[in-house]
C-alpha cells in the first residue's frame, strides 16, 4: 500500500480554473447591465423617441418625454442607445451643447430626495450636499445653480421615477424653471421612465400638462420579438453549436407568456447555460431551460418573501405555523389569532384583521400563497381560503433569517431540523 504525503493529497484536491470553451464565449452579453450596440424589435418606439428628441439637435428647447411600460421591455436600453447617439451627433454642431444626466430613483421617495441627488450628480465628489437639513426650495435653488453652471441643453433622465409616488413637485419645477426665470443659461428637459402604468394617471394635473409633452408606451414583447432578441445576443454570447434545437424559442415563449420581458428571456437563457456548464455539457438543452425556470422562480419567490414588510413577515409566519400543525387551506379567522399572538410576543403592535388580510392578499399576488374564493350562500357567506403555493422548506429557510420576530415553537423546531 502506497501512502500519499500531505502535500500530494493537497495537490490532488486542488481545483484548477480554465476558460469555458463549450458554452459561453462572452456571457456578459446576456447580463442585465449589457448595453447592446443595436436595438431589436423596437422600431416604432425608436422612431417616436427620435422625433421627440429632434428639437435638441435643432438647438431648440427640448421636449419633456415620458416613457412607460413593464420591467424589461426596453425603455432604459432604448433610452441609452438613442441618447448616446444624440450626444455623438451633437458634437458635429457648434451651436449644440448637450449634457445628459442619469438618475435612478429606485431608492428615492420624494421630490426633495430626487433634487438632492441631482445636485450631487452635477457636483464633484468632494463637494456633495447632505441628503437632509435643507428646506426644499433651497435644494431646488442649488439645483438651478448647478444646471446653469453646466449651460446649453441638459437632459435629466429620471429612471424608475414612479418610486417618488405622489410627491411630484420636481416634475413640475424643472420643466418650467426657464420660463420662471430660475434658469438663464440652460435649457432643461426631463425624460421620465416608469414601470408603473398607473403612475402617469396619478400625477397632478399641472405635472401632466408640463411633463407629458411626449408619451411613448413600450408594450410587452411577443414571442417572435423575444426570440429575435435572444438570437442577436446568442450569436456573440455563445459558441457555435452551444444551443440545442428549440432552446431560444422555448425561452422566448416562457417569457412572452409570463411578462413579455426581454430581461426574463435573457435570464432564462443565461441560467440554462450555467446549468449546462455545471453538468459538463457542451450544449444547452430544453431540459436545462425548464430547470432554469424552476430555479429562477424559486429565487424570485424567496426574494419576494425577504422583501415583505414586518407585518408581511408576521402573516407569513402565522400561515407557516398553521401549515405545520394541520393541512389547509385556512381562513382568515384561523390565521389572524396566530398572527396576533406572534406580533405581541415580538413586541410589535398587531394590525386589525382587515389590514392583516391585505398582507395575505399580497402574499397571494407574489405567488407565495394560493387564494381561493368560497361562497356558501346565505348560511356561510363569501370568504377566502389560503394555502401555500411553494415548498414549506423554502419558506422555513427564509423565515429563519427574519430579525426581531419571535418564532412559534413548532416553526422554530422545523428551522432547527433543517440546519
Amino acid at each position: 500500500m502506497v501512502l500519499q504525503s500531505s502535500d500530494e493529497r493537497d495537490e490532488s484536491r486542488m481545483t484548477t480554473f480554465t476558460p469555458d470553451t463549450d458554452i459561453f464565449c462572452d456571457e456578459d452579453m446576456l447580463r442585465d447591465d449589457y448595453q447592446p450596440n443595436s436595438i431589436t424589435a423596437r422600431e416604432t418606439e425608436l422612431d417616436a423617441y427620435q422625433t421627440a428628441l429632434q428639437p435638441v439637435i435643432n438647438g431648440a428647447q427640448p421636449r419633456n418625454i415620458f416613457l412607460y411600460g413593464k420591467t424589461g421591455v426596453g425603455k432604459t436600453a432604448v433610452s441609452r442607445y438613442l441618447l448616446d447617439q444624440l450626444q455623438r451627433d451633437s458634437t458635429q454642431y457648434d451651436d449644440v451643447d448637450l449634457s445628459v444626466v442619469w438618475l435612478n430613483c429606485t431608492n428615492l421617495s420624494s421630490s426633495y430626495q430626487v433634487a438632492v441627488n441631482l445636485v450631487n450628480e452635477l457636483r464633484p465628489a468632494d463637494d456633495q450636499i447632505s441628503t437632509t437639513g435643507y428646506p426644499q426650495q433651497r435644494v431646488f435653488d442649488l439645483l438651478y445653480e448647478e444646471l446653469d453652471a453646466v449651460g446649453g441643453t441638459v437632459l435629466l433622465v429620471l429612471d424608475e421615477i414612479d418610486h417618488i409616488g405622489s410627491d411630484d413637485e420636481i416634475l413640475y419645477e424643472i420643466p418650467r424653471a426657464r420660463s420662471n426665470d430660475y434658469l438663464t443659461e440652460t435649457k432643461p428637459g426631463v425624460i421620465g421612465i416608469s414601470n408603473d402604468f398607473g403612475f402617469r394617471d396619478d400625477l397632478s394635473p399641472k405635472v401632466k400638462d408640463t411633463l407629458c409633452e411626449e408619451e411613448i408606451h413600450f408594450a410587452p414583447y411577443n414571442a417572435p420579438e423575444l426570440e429575435a432578441i435572444l438570437g442577436r445576443r446568442a450569436e456573440e454570447a455563445l459558441y457555435d453549436g452551444a444551443i440545442g434545437s428549440g432552446v431560444l424559442g422555448l425561452c422566448a415563449g416562457i417569457a412572452a407568456q409570463d411578462t413579455g420581458s426581454a430581461r426574463q428571456a435573457l435570464d432564462l437563457l443565461y441560467q440554462a447555460g450555467e446549468l449546462a456548464r455545471a453538468t459538463d455539457h457542451d450544449r444547452i438543452s430544453e431540459t436545462n431551460v425548464h430547470d432554469a425556470r424552476s430555479k429562477l422562480e424559486r429565487s424570485q419567490i424567496e426574494h419576494g418573501m425577504r422583501e415583505l414588510t414586518r407585518h408581511g413577515h408576521l402573516s407569513l409566519i402565522a400561515m407557516l405555523q398553521l401549515a405545520i400543525e394541520s393541512t389547509g387551506p385556512f381562513r382568515v379567522r384561523n390565521i389572524y389569532p396566530r398572527y396576533r399572538t406572534i406580533a405581541e410576543q415580538s413586541n410589535i403592535d398587531p394590525l386589525v384583521r382587515r389590514r392583516m388580510h391585505d398582507h395575505l392578499a399580497d402574499l397571494a399576488m407574489l405567488g407565495i400563497l394560493d387564494r381561493t374564493a368560497r361562497n356558501e350562500g346565505r348560511s356561510g357567506g363569501q370568504y377566502y381560503e389560503y394555502s401555500f403555493a411553494v415548498d414549506l422548506d423554502l419558506v422555513t429557510t427564509v423565515v429563519s433569517d427574519f430579525e426581531g420576530v419571535s418564532l412559534p415553537r413548532r416553526v422554530s423546531e422545523l428551522v432547527h431540523s433543517l440546519e
